[in-house]
């Protein structure tokens, strides 16, 4: 139990309390050290110690934070400017966000920035940095919820959906082109945690393809399901196009490098997200492992499905929302207040 301690003394001459926090000054050193003769110019002393609080120090000051938190001391939608760091605005994620800001009452007068994914998380971890408040347009998988604490906020609304799958789509005619090459992509799949583990050694600074090698030599036994059953290719020309997503250039690398071990000439061009959806469906590229379904591409999705081949998820239980570093004390968008 932590007991903090105060001295109330009232002071006849300025007729009014002094309240001593002694936990500050040190109980001990405190008592030993006071002056008594002090209290000879005091008259009607009245010496109370009270004890507020229970716990560790550690807990009790995260409790006060939280109070706070909860109260008008602090005011975190005022703190960021009802400002939520967004990425590009074509992304489903965005304009989600974008419509949340509109159905939310008390999201009247925030405004959704629009940056870049790199630039996301680049703000991000200044923020945590800091321990400064900050909400940014969040999926999963993404490689910032193996590097800091965070939470995404409840969506009483469900703005952002449920659960989401990320696809493989191909051009039509690729079965019968390239029939080995499908089967691979077909047959490609791996879970949240294998794509985070790529994310985060390229946000540490490693070159994409070489993140992507590491992961291959690593699980050689999943590698083999996708490879079953594929023939050795002849040096045939394939091009997979991606948005420069984190999640896109992990899957899009590890496919890389697996489709060239198996004697493929593989390129991959970073290209725009809507061209990504129109290049693929007009057999201009192969293919692309970034459909996210059924929100965040759901509008492309609707745009392009019948000149696509949909290869059904290559992921399954990917999420995006709007996301907050844990020492924020909030738990849902409801919780966050009106800019007017």
């Amino acid at each position: 139990m932590l007991v903090y301690l105060f001295l109330v003394e009232y002071n006849a001459t300025k007729k009014g309390f002094h309240i001593y926090n002694m936990k500050k000054r040190g109980v001990i050193n405190f008592m030993l050290k006071f002056n008594w003769k002090r209290l000879g110019i005091v008259a009607g002393l009245s010496l109370s110690l009270v004890a507020a609080g229970c716990g560790s120090d550690d807990d009790s000051n995260t409790d006060n934070d939280a109070s706070d938190n909860g109260n008008d001391d602090v005011n975190y939608s005022e703190e960021m400017d009802y400002t939520i760091t967004g990425i590009e605005p074509g992304a489903g994620v965005f304009k989600a966000s974008e419509e949340a800001t509109e159905e939310y009452d008390n999201l009247d007068g925030w405004e959704v920035q629009a940056s870049s994914s790199g630039a996301m998380a680049t703000a991000l971890g200044e923020a945590v940095s800091n321990e400064e408040p900050i909400i940014v347009t969040g999926w999963t998988p993404h490689w910032k919820f193996s590097k800091y604490d965070l939470h995404y906020l409840d969506d009483p609304k469900e703005i952002f959906g449920g659960e989401e799958t990320i696809n493989t789509f191909v051009r039509e005619g690729l079965e019968e082109d390239a029939p080995d090459a499908y089967t691979f992509l077909d047959q490609f799949n791996w879970e949240t945690e294998d794509m985070e583990a790529v994310m985060l050694e390229v946000s540490d600074g490693v070159d994409p393809e070489e993140a992507a090698a590491n992961w291959v030599e690593e699980n050689d036994d999943l590698v083999s399901e996708w490879k079953d059953g594929v023939g050795e290719g002849d040096g045939e020309s394939i091009e997979l196009t991606m948005v420069d997503w984190d999640s896109t250039v992990a899957s899009s690398n590890v496919v890389k490098v697996v489709l060239e071990d198996l004697g493929f000439d593989v390129t991959l061009t970073p290209i725009d997200n809507a061209i990504m959806w129109q290049s693929v469906a007009d057999g201009e590229a192969d293919g692309f492992l970034a459909g996210w379904l059924p929100v965040t591409h759901g509008d492309l999705y609707e745009e392009y499905k019948d000149d696509l081949v949909n290869l059904g998820p290559s992921l399954e239980g990917a999420k995006i929302g709007l996301v907050v570093p844990d020492y924020m004390d909030i738990e849902s968008i409801e919780d966050l207040e009106p800019a007017n």
